[in-house]
């Protein structure tokens, strides 16, 4: 056994396994559940008999009751008598605890070296004594360098490890598989936009993110993505994350290769990275250019919010739509995620205009980002002229006055919900009836002046 120091905490030196392990391949399979799937091939000799292996460099957040273990190359020969997953793991307060009426040695700041037993310790002080009967030293724990153990205490570890139990029927080398699900890692997509002059087309790149808390470091693994809703049972809340066919590129030589899988969809990188713990990463997997889009003001609000004879001044939303199409050059799946804007300023210089989030869109579907509220126009909105016909049934005319302040006309879309069972009268422009609730106009407004949309509406509750 080799000793082991702490200085300032931090070990030093430690056990090494019962059995040396060449890792010979990592592959990692990331959830956007926040979990992932890590597959760790190692090389291994063992005995012909029964012996203990240890599998340390695991995730510290593994779920041990996923964890699959098989010999590759001689699974005939293989026999798993026992596993278990050890994570009481070394800290100062347990080794001192597991070391009471032990010998430690305790090297000060001074460099004046203390040998004996360690009769009691607390957050301040370490007691020592020669012997059962002989002196005994008062260490202020300020003035602790190092702490010196023989050994590790049996039960404690350096680091989350996987023991086994295993008989194998001859002695061989073996390739070891590894398969287990750790949670504490996940993945999303952003994007960036870039709007043109005229906000008419746009440049779009795509990332891949990768956040790792699980615990581990993953050094050169291939790297695959799921997308799509994995149902574990325990999870109180799961939210659907699907994906549409097709490749995951666009324009950019390839780095992820999209194919289905089950009823999922499944991305490879096709170049091994590592991922290490506590990293977020980014990929790039989308590169696209003069991507056509048009830029819509809606104004909407829920009708019953209104009160009869009263005004409320509103705010108008800008939009940025585009569809997903080859002929728009893109027609990709698109994964759901944060997507941010930018437009250049005359010298050049990208400023940020807003962001939204775009949800799992499929080639050949319509995106609508919300991006931020229109400065130069505003609405407002009032209940002109209030009736009740009959018990439970009332009449409303509603005017809504929208003021451009542009030097170019606009056209908005308002939007209003209706309640109860509802039929219009009477109206100043035209509607599409967008659901049983819900109705569109469009109005233009000309530069530096206003436009008045009115309509009668008669419902019932």
């Amino acid at each position: 056994m080799r000793k082991i120091v702490f200085v300032f905490g931090i070990l030093l030196f430690a056990i090494p396994s019962f059995c040396e392990m060449k890792r010979k391949e990592v592959s990692l399979t990331v959830y956007n559940q926040n979990f992932a799937l890590v597959r760790d091939v190692r090389e291994i000799e063992l005995k012909k008999g029964i012996q203990k292996v240890y599998f340390e460099e695991v995730a510290s957040k593994i779920d041990p009751t996923s964890v699959r273990i098989s010999s590759l190359n001689h699974p005939e020969y293989l026999v798993v008598r026992e596993q278990n997953f050890e994570y009481d793991l070394i800290n100062p307060d347990k080794l001192l605890n597991k070391y009471l009426d032990r010998k430690i040695e305790v090297i000060t700041k001074d460099n004046y070296i203390f040998k004996g037993f360690l009769s009691s310790f607390n957050n301040s002080q370490i007691i020592i004594s020669e012997s059962k009967k002989g002196k005994i030293y008062m260490i202020n724990r300020e003035n602790v360098r190092n702490i010196i153990f023989p050994e590790i205490p049996e039960g404690l570890i350096v680091k989350p490890t996987l023991l086994w139990e295993l008989e194998s029927k001859k002695s061989l080398s073996h390739l070891i598989e590894l398969m287990y699900i750790t949670s504490g890692i996940n993945w999303r997509a952003d994007y960036v936009l870039e709007i043109g002059e005229k906000d008419d087309k746009f440049d779009i790149n795509g990332w891949v993110t990768i956040d790792n808390k699980s615990g581990a470091t993953y050094k050169n693994a291939k790297l695959k993505l799921i997308a799509g809703e994995v149902r574990r049972i325990g999870e109180r809340e799961m939210r659907r994350r699907w994906f549409a066919e097709g490749e995951f590129l666009a324009k950019a030589a390839p780095q992820f290769k999209e194919k289905p899988f089950f009823e999922y969809h499944l991305y490879t990188l096709q170049r091994p990275t590592t991922v290490k713990n506590n990293e977020t990463k980014q990929i790039e997997f989308l590169s696209a250019t003069n991507v056509k889009c048009k830029k819509i003001y809606v104004y909407e609000d829920v009708y019953y919010r209104w009160w009869r004879g009263k005004k409320k001044t509103g705010k108008v939303d800008v939009y940025i739509k585009f569809k997903n199409s080859k002929d728009n050059n893109l027609g990709i799946p698109l994964p759901k995620g944060r997507a941010r804007l930018y437009k250049k300023d005359v010298d050049g210089t990208s400023q940020f205009i807003g962001e939204d989030e775009i949800d799992h869109t499929p080639k050949d579907e319509v995106v609508k980002l919300k991006i931020g509220k229109a400065f130069d126009i505003v609405a407002e909105k009032g209940i002109k002229e209030h009736e009740k016909i009959a018990t439970g049934v009332y009449r409303d005319k509603i005017e809504i006055v929208l003021r451009n302040h542009k030097k170019e006309k606009v056209k908005v879309e308002v939007i209003e919900h209706l309640p109860g069972v509802w039929e219009i009268l009477d109206k100043s422009l035209p509607y599409e009836k967008i659901d049983a609730f819900t109705i569109k106009f469009i109005v233009e407004i000309p530069p530096d002046g206003e436009s008045k949309l009115t309509y009668t509406v008669q419902y019932r509750y």
